[in-house]
């Protein structure tokens, strides 16, 4: 089963939303910009993509690192994971954190993040003075072993 996602190119250098492989998860985001962006160590940098997108209701665009950018660059998603809302017809923008000891260059066209389009349920949260107990309770934070 596939959806269709439809895109629209905001910028005529923005490259299309693709797949690294037939079973990739993700489509590669690519950073749309006109000369090398540098990241300084511990610092964000909005990076354009180009891009507004036209989600499906009931699902949303969830932007993750590349791997391979996150474990040789030390570059990711600032916010760790990004969150496209079907409703929102900007332009896509992910927020890169340089999380090296050095400072890193994104080149033009360079594919900067993921786009993984997933369901989601809509909730409504309903206050109530009492929750059910669980054999959990309220643990956290490595309560269920480490």
């Amino acid at each position: 089963m596939s959806i269709k996602v439809n895109f629209k190119k905001l910028n005529e250098k923005a490259v299309a939303p693709m797949r690294a492989s037939a079973q990739a998860a993700g489509c590669d985001l690519y950073a749309c910009i006109d000369k090398d962006e540098w990241v300084t160590c511990s610092k964000t940098v909005k990076i354009p993509t180009g891009i507004a997108v036209e989600i499906p209701e009931g699902y949303a665009g969830f932007i993750f690192a590349r791997s391979g950018l996150a474990t040789k660059e030390g570059l990711r998603p600032a916010n760790c994971v990004g969150v496209v809302d079907s409703d929102y017809r900007g332009e896509v923008i992910v927020a890169i954190h340089n999380d090296s000891v050095g400072d890193k260059r994104i080149k033009p066209g360079e594919r900067i993040a993921q786009m993984v389009i997933m369901p989601y349920l809509p909730v409504e949260y309903v206050e109530t003075n009492e929750l059910s107990d669980t054999d959990r309770g309220a643990g956290g934070f490595g309560s269920t072993g480490k």
